[in-house]
């Protein structure tokens, strides 16, 4: 895992074999990033990171300015690497949270301006997930809701999907929270 660019930019991280995650390659995170910095300035920007994996969003995000990120996920290997790494760096604008993402996403009373999820390929329910953003609120007005997913995927296209970009294999379906609501 590499953090690309900004404060930590060229920093490698080994994660375990043992952990049970799929990080975003360097090739999608680069062009997923090069969308984000012509659209937002970082500095002052929240974030959330669902399904975090290694946390390699989320520091990418902390590496670039964000003034806070938000790292969630169920699984205490990879909260315990991304803690490990947090703590490494001396990063304190990083909260990681271990609880499953949809019961977060139902339970929290926060909006952001980024959120990005890179769900298990193969989970249920992730074409739920723009819905469920939308129905809790979580995302503020102009803010982009970035959802990685699979080709087989069959993600919705309503009203406040922007756009698809795809890299490689790794698919990426932007919404906006420009309307009341994007179910």
């Amino acid at each position: 895992m590499r953090i690309v660019s900004g404060k930590y930019g060229g920093r490698f991280f080994r994660p375990s074999k043992k952990l049970k995650a799929r990080p975003t390659t360097d090739f999608a995170k680069e062009n997923l990033f090069n969308i984000l910095e012509n659209r937002f300035d970082f500095e002052n920007l929240t974030a959330l990171d669902l399904f975090s994996g290694t946390g390699n969003i989320g520091f990418e995000l902390v590496s670039r300015g964000c003034k806070q990120v938000t790292s969630v996920d169920k699984d205490p290997q990879n909260i315990r690497f991304i803690n490990q790494i947090k703590d490494k760096l001396g990063i304190e604008n990083l909260t990681v949270i271990k609880k499953d993402a949809f019961k977060f996403i139902a339970t929290v009373n926060e909006q952001f301006d980024i959120i990005f999820a890179d769900p298990p390929y193969q989970l249920q329910g992730i074409e739920k997930l723009p819905g469920m953003i939308a129905e809790n609120n979580l995302l503020r007005e102009g803010g982009y809701f970035i959802l990685e997913h699979s080709k087989d995927t069959d993600i919705p296209h309503n009203e406040n999907f922007i756009e698809h970009r795809k890299y490689g294999h790794v698919n990426f379906s932007f919404y906006t929270a420009k309307k009341q609501s994007f179910q």
